[in-house]
């Protein structure tokens, strides 16, 4: 190889490997650690499925590690099984659709931190009726008068918040962003 192709081979590699580490501190949004979303980057960027002997030595980690990230990514349905006859391991590819990837990851995150928000101000909202019930304090009264109102307000948001995710779970959300392309990349 002539030194201009090497060196476009050198760039070439530390290009994507700019790509794949911008992924990997992104995905920390969604809860993603900075090693799974390098071991994503790296199956995203493969031309065939891998095994996790294969990106074992893509990455330099353990066989373990990338057995718990390729799990964690497959809950998330981000990272898919792919059978190939003949291979006794199993072998991993990204989810080419990105925005069916997103809707999951998304509506799960979002959903269960809502929910719970939802929770935890229906409690708050009942122990504070309590208290109001039991005190004779009028300037008590009046604080728990505002903070229930506060409550019910953010109470107002979570269920928007909840409609949204329900958007975006049912796929409406397209009809209001769509989407730019609608392709998937064909790897195997």
């Amino acid at each position: 190889m002539d030194k201009m192709n090497e060196k476009n081979w050198v760039t070439y590699e530390e290009t994507k490997d700019q790509f794949i580490q911008s992924i990997a501190k992104n995905m920390t949004l969604y809860g993603i650690t900075p090693s799974i979303g390098r071991l994503y980057g790296a199956l995203y960027f493969s031309d065939t499925p891998m095994t996790l002997d294969d990106m074992r030595d893509e990455l330099a980690m353990s066989k373990t590690s990338m057995s718990t990230g390729v799990r964690s990514l497959s809950d998330m349905k981000m990272v898919e099984p792919v059978f190939r006859r003949g291979v006794r391991k199993d072998l991993y590819r990204t989810e080419q659709d990105w925005y069916k990837s997103f809707t999951a990851l998304f509506s799960r995150q979002w959903k269960k931190a809502t929910e719970t928000n939802i929770e935890e101000a229906d409690e708050a909202i009942g122990e504070l009726e309590k208290i109001y019930n039991l005190t004779e304090d009028e300037e008590l009264k009046s604080k728990i008068e505002n903070d229930i109102e506060r409550l019910a307000y953010a109470k107002e948001y979570y269920e928007w918040l909840l409609r949204f995710v329900e958007a975006v779970e049912s796929g409406k959300i397209y009809e209001l962003v769509p989407k730019t392309k609608d392709h998937k990349l064909d790897k195997e």
